[in-house]
């Protein structure tokens, strides 16, 4: 019997504090043999079907597929599904709402990265793009280091004030709106970047001395958010340098391998140092990797088992 998993059974079944503890362990996790996959093909418009694989995490006895139809224009703009299957047998333990998943992930390991990178007394946050990711970057930070000030920058005004009133209230602070996302990055310690956009919307002198920047938009060929300038003058930590260079950051800026300080997992191992001067411009931008949608589907997945929560179905019946 497969488990069928819904957003909503999905927001009632995750914590952000346990989903960090999974991730970090996921990140200092033996490196496996099987390398990851991300295969984006282009469809006729806007619109791009993106596919992970194979999630596999040492100490979990199960792997992840995961199928995404990404279309900006749509809302939700990002829909599909993780196939949860048995390592051993491949027997399809769950399916599970990607969109969920992925901003669950993706945000929650952005606030790993930006906690430690940042400077510890960094506690003005911006964001630039008030989307799902975002969310999740903001509810982990929350977990993490105090925020005291918070700006939010989004095409849509409205999302950016429900956004900053939203996540002010969780806070204790009031947020504040802008339209511009120099404007919102320029007096923050903490910027975090969440967009469809192609074209560049910072570059080195819009944001200050020592700031921590997080940007989650260069995830694909084509997406940047970050100028060649502000990345090559910055100590740039990735998920995963190969695909940097291929997918990532440092392909959309024409930059290579020597332009990256070395991996999230690197830092959390303590294998490369993070911050090295208190005064220097620190970037995490990740692409994202398949091993991470199997930490946050398996922790989903055996908490709804322990709860009772969700209808199964039989799909060789």
């Amino acid at each position: 019997m497969t488990l069928l998993l819904s957003r909503s059974e999905l927001e009632a079944l995750l914590d952000p504090a346990v989903c960090l503890d999974a991730l970090r362990r996921g990140f200092t996790a033996a490196e496996g043999e099987a390398l990851p996959r991300r295969v984006v093909a282009k469809l006729p418009g806007q619109g791009t079907a993106t596919a992970l694989l194979p999630g596999l995490v040492a100490g979990i006895p199960a792997y992840t597929v995961k199928v995404n139809a990404k279309f900006p224009g749509s809302r939700p703009a990002l829909r599909g599904v993780v196939c949860l299957h048995d390592l051993h047998t491949g027997e399809t333990l769950a399916l599970l709402d990607s969109a969920t998943v992925t901003a669950w992930r993706t945000g929650l390991a952005a606030a790993l990265g930006t906690h430690a990178l940042a400077r510890p007394e960094a506690d003005a946050v911006a964001v630039i793009g008030a989307g799902a990711q975002a969310e999740l970057v903001m509810r982990g930070l929350a977990e993490l280091r105090p925020v005291r000030a918070l700006a939010v920058c989004d095409l849509d005004a409205g999302r950016a004030a429900g956004f900053a009133e939203r996540h002010g209230a969780r806070l204790g602070i009031t947020g504040s709106v802008t339209t511009d996302p120099r404007t919102a990055a320029r007096d923050a310690g903490i910027a975090v970047l969440a967009t469809w956009t192609r074209r560049p919307i910072l570059h080195a002198g819009d944001v200050a001395r020592g700031a921590h920047i997080t940007s989650l938009g260069a995830d694909e060929p084509g997406k940047a958010e970050l100028g060649a300038d502000l990345l090559e003058g910055a100590r740039v930590v990735v998920d995963d340098v190969a695909m940097a260079v291929e997918m990532g950051v440092l392909a959309d800026a024409g930059l290579d391998v020597k332009h990256a300080a070395g991996t999230l997992r690197d830092l959390l191992l303590g294998e490369v140092p993070g911050r090295v001067r208190n005064g220097e411009v620190t970037v995490y931008a990740p692409v994202g990797l398949p091993w991470q949608d199997l930490v946050l589907s398996w922790t989903a997945y055996e908490a709804a088992r322990a709860a009772g929560i969700g209808p199964t179905f039989d799909f060789l019946s």
